[in-house]
């Protein structure tokens, strides 16, 4: 596992993210939440955002992301187009942080205890990946329900895992 292979999947993740976000019909749908789902894909996308610019953007690359978890719970209504400016924000923190990460420090400790455990770094990043894959998931799901598309967006493909920068179309 080295930085640029993470790097390369998270953004992948994060352009997965805005291509599910276009595929609703409108801003409405994105915060719409059916009978038995707890979050919206507005929702799981502020929590993903902020979770990557705040763990990877501001921690490991400096970044001056103030996290808000608060809010990516309880924020409502926002338009695709605010939430696209955030996945881009994530986008360009994550690629530059992971893009400057010297692999010795994968083996290092995370700065910060997670969980109430301390992980070596790349270790957590790992885990972020993972927990982005997950909340995709259920974003690929609430699509499909509240829309009724059973099409995918294209996710997982391994062409996504080429050398791209953040504003680069897939």
């Amino acid at each position: 596992m080295n930085p640029d292979a993470l790097r390369r999947v998270l953004l992948r993740e994060l352009r997965t993210l805005r291509d599910e976000l276009d595929a609703y019909p409108d801003d409405a749908s994105v915060w719409h939440c059916p009978p038995g789902i707890e979050n919206s894909a507005g929702t799981l996308t502020l929590h993903l955002v902020g979770n990557l610019r705040h763990f990877i953007g501001a921690r490991l690359g400096g970044a001056d992301y103030v996290r808000d978890r608060d809010e990516e719970f309880s924020a409502r209504d926002l338009s695709r187009d605010e939430l696209r400016t955030r996945i881009a924000a994530a986008m360009t923190e994550v690629d530059g942080a992971l893009a400057n990460l010297d692999p010795a420090a994968l083996t290092t400790q995370f700065p910060d205890p997670v969980g109430g455990v301390r992980l070596a770094t790349g270790q957590f990043l790992l885990h972020l990946t993972a927990h982005c894959g997950y909340h995709l998931g259920q974003l690929d799901y609430h699509r499909r329900v509240v829309t009724g598309q059973a099409r995918g967006v294209g996710a997982l493909a391994p062409a996504g895992l080429t050398d791209r920068t953040p504003d680069q179309e897939t």
